[in-house]
Order: C-alpha cells, then structure tokens, then sequence
C-alpha cells in the first residue's frame, strides 16, 4: 500500500494509508499515514464498533490537510491481541470412517449456511467452494499420510485451497460465536483446536519435507504457524 500511494500521488492523487506494520511506513515513507496498533487485519481497530471505525477514519482523513509529508502520525490507542482460541463447540464425530477433518467440516456446513444467509456473501471461493472443502481436506489429510502433494487430489494450488478452508471455518466461526472474535483469537480456534486447522499444519510440514517449492506450502498458513 505504501508503494501504491507513491504511485496515486505521483498521478495526481492525494492518498491516505492506514499503517499496521510501523517501520514497513517508516521505510517506504507514504505521503500521509495513520498507524494504528490494532490486531492484524483490522486496519479500523474493532469490529462492530462504528464509534471507534469513525474516529480512525476522520484520523486519517485529516491528514489530507497536511500538504507535504511525508507524515505519519499514530492513533491514541492500542488494541491488543488475543491470542486465546475462540470459545466456539465443535460437532461430534459421525462419521469415524472418515478423516477427522472430512467429518468435520461437513458437520460444520448447517453454520456456514446461516452465516452465508445472514451475510450473503462469502469469502470462500477463492480456489474452491463451501462444497468442495471435506474433499480438499480429504487431500490434505493424504499429503500428511504421506501422499504425494502433486497427486493427492488438490484441484488448485494448496495456498489457495488452504485460504479457502480456512475462509470457511472464519466464517463458521461467526455463526457459532456469541459475538465477534478478538484478533487472533479465530487463527487461534482454527490451528488448535479444529481438526481441519491440525490437518492444514500437517500437510503443509509434509510438503515443507518432501521438496515442495517454498511458496507452495511456506504461505499455507501465517507465518507465525
């Protein structure tokens, strides 16, 4: 984003970007940016929150005044993350002649329904559909038996698969969580304590182990993972 505004601003536009990382704006030097010290992926600050979304907005936008820059100025507050899973039940087992995952996941389909219907829209189709993920983790989960990742039944490349799963389980999590999430805490729910999470982790150590291409399974899950 810092390089784009360089870019608009050289054409002619006057840009505002909003900063996550601080020293990535403190090298590229965007014309005008406001750093919030917020979660990862949640450049306003807090989720249902209009109050607080505003006052980051008028924030940035105010920075419009300033005719030369470059600036960067920081918003008051800091939101911390919370790295503790999301208190969300998972379905029981009903099919054991299933892969944990499989099972799972289509357990968890009645959820993502209502989520997409309260919503109607969804982030899940990136690679493949709501309907297409018990068979991506059934991949999955034969690349971490061992499988070969290039034969084991992907239908596109495993990062956006693995964008995919996880959009969906995000999305499932809304529906089954009493309110929205702090930051983290659904990444959190997702690798620790669903199996679909567990299964991505494997998979992705058995690429990183067989040879895979470094991008091919290194960007499967955050870096932190």
């Amino acid at each position: 984003m810092c390089v784009l505004a360089h870019v608009f601003e050289a054409a002619g536009l006057a840009t505002v970007s909003l900063i996550s990382v601080r020293p990535v704006a403190e090298r590229l030097l965007p014309p005008r940016a406001l750093y919030g010290e917020f979660p990862l992926g949640r450049p306003l600050g807090k989720p249902g929150d209009a109050a607080f979304q505003h006052d980051v907005l008028r924030r940035a936008f105010a920075l419009l005044e300033r005719p030369s820059g470059p600036v960067l100025e920081d918003h008051p507050e800091v939101i911390e993350s919370n790295d503790s899973p999301l208190a969300c039940a998972l379905p029981p087992r009903h099919d054991a002649s299933l892969p944990g995952a499989v099972d799972e996941a289509r357990a968890l389909r009645g959820a993502y329904d209502r989520t997409l219907a309260a919503r109607g829209v969804t982030s899940v189709g990136r690679a493949i559909d709501a309907d297409a993920v018990p068979d991506a983790l059934d991949a999955l989960h034969r690349i971490a038996e061992g499988a070969d990742w290039q034969e084991a039944g992907l239908v596109a490349d495993p990062v956006s698969v693995a964008h995919d799963i996880r959009s969906y389980y995000e999305e499932v999590a809304i529906a089954l969580a009493d309110g929205p999430p702090a930051g983290g805490q659904t990444e959190a729910w997702f690798y620790e304590q669903t199996a679909a999470g567990r299964t991505l982790l494997a998979a992705r150590a058995a690429m990183h182990a067989a040879g895979a291409p470094f991008p091919l399974w290194f960007y499967m899950a955050r870096a932190t993972r």
